[in-house]
C-alpha cells in the first residue's frame, strides 16, 4: 500500500535569498526568487512562505506563481531585515510532467547575511540558497 505510493524528488527547483540595490528607495534589500534550472516548465507553482523562532512568528504570506519556465526565475517577495533573525521557511508546490511536487525550503534563523553571500549564477547576482 503505503511502499505503492511514488513521492517524485523535487529537484533543480531551487528558492535563494538574493541582495538587490532598490532604485527607488535608494539602498538594498532582500529578495526571495524561486529558481527553476530543470530542462522543463512548472505550472501552478505556489509558495508558501513563514517566519519564526519559538513563540515569535510572522504572517502567513502566499504567492501563485503560475508557470516558471525552464531555466529561469521569479520574484517571490522581498524579506524585511528584521524577519532574518527568525528562521524562514519557504513551502513550494508545483506540477511538472503530470505530477504534483512539493519541498521544504529553510533559512535557518541569522544565516541570511552579506558575509554568506555567494554567487547564483542563473540570476548573476550574490545570495544564499535555502537547504
Amino acid at each position: 500500500m503505503k511502499k505503492d505510493i511514488e513521492i517524485p524528488v523535487v529537484k533543480d527547483v531551487h528558492i535563494a535569498i538574493i541582495r538587490e540595490w532598490n532604485e527607488e528607495f535608494l539602498d538594498k534589500e532582500w529578495n526571495a526568487y524561486i529558481i527553476n534550472n530543470r530542462e522543463t516548465t512548472i505550472e501552478m507553482t505556489m509558495v508558501v512562505s513563514k517566519g519564526y523562532d519559538g513563540e515569535r512568528k510572522t504572517s502567513i504570506m502566499r504567492h501563485n506563481l503560475g508557470i516558471v519556465n525552464p531555466k529561469s526565475f521569479k520574484k517571490i517577495e522581498v524579506v524585511q531585515e528584521d524577519v532574518l533573525t527568525l528562521n524562514n521557511e519557504f513551502f513550494l508546490t508545483f506540477f511538472a510532467n503530470g505530477q504534483l511536487y512539493d519541498k521544504r525550503f529553510v533559512f535557518e534563523k541569522n544565516s541570511v547575511t552579506d558575509s554568506n553571500l555567494i554567487p547564483i549564477l542563473l540570476i548573476n547576482k550574490d545570495g544564499i540558497m535555502a537547504i
